[in-house]
């Protein structure tokens, strides 16, 4: 549990809201910290647990190369390009994304990278651990103050 104030996806606007994250955000696969900062962002968006943007300077790049495949496209913030992590002999494929030219005004999550947290080991917002969105495609936070329900899971798509 946190001290923040509870937060109902529903209340979220569409198009979504970006703004600055007010808690440390932490990454962890295979044993390593991925991603620590202080300076990430949170993007909100109506029926969607918040998704969280690390700056590239706050992430092991050393660890993640593009993956190659489809990429996929949102009406919002433009094309995205996904990251493969490679710790040792453990990988996680396209577990993460990035927009290289986001559309305005999401302007400041340009090479930042989100990640999905059903695919690495942990991710944190303060010393809490998030859950994942149900289903593949998004990649939303879920923390204890988030209540849902949430887009994602079976029967969710049309919403």
């Amino acid at each position: 549990m946190t001290d923040r104030p509870r937060e109902s996806v529903w209340d979220y606007p569409r198009p979504p809201r970006l703004e600055p994250a007010s808690s440390r955000l932490r990454v962890v696969f295979a044993g390593e910290t991925i991603a620590d900062t202080r300076r990430g962002f949170r993007l909100l968006e109506t029926s969607h647990p918040p998704v969280y943007y690390i700056p590239p300077d706050d992430v092991r790049l050393d660890l993640l190369t593009a993956a190659p495949g489809p990429r996929s496209f949102c009406e919002f913030k433009g094309r995205a390009t996904y990251w493969t992590i490679r710790v040792g002999s453990a990988t996680a494929e396209r577990a993460a994304w990035s927009y290289p030219e986001p559309a305005a005004p999401y302007y400041p999550i340009a090479d930042c990278l989100a990640f999905y947290p059903d695919m690495v080991d942990a991710c944190f917002v303060g010393d809490e651990q998030a859950m994942p969105q149900e289903g593949s495609f998004y990649g939303g936070w879920i923390t204890s103050e988030i209540e849902g329900p949430f887009k994602g899971g079976p029967g969710t798509w049309g919403w």
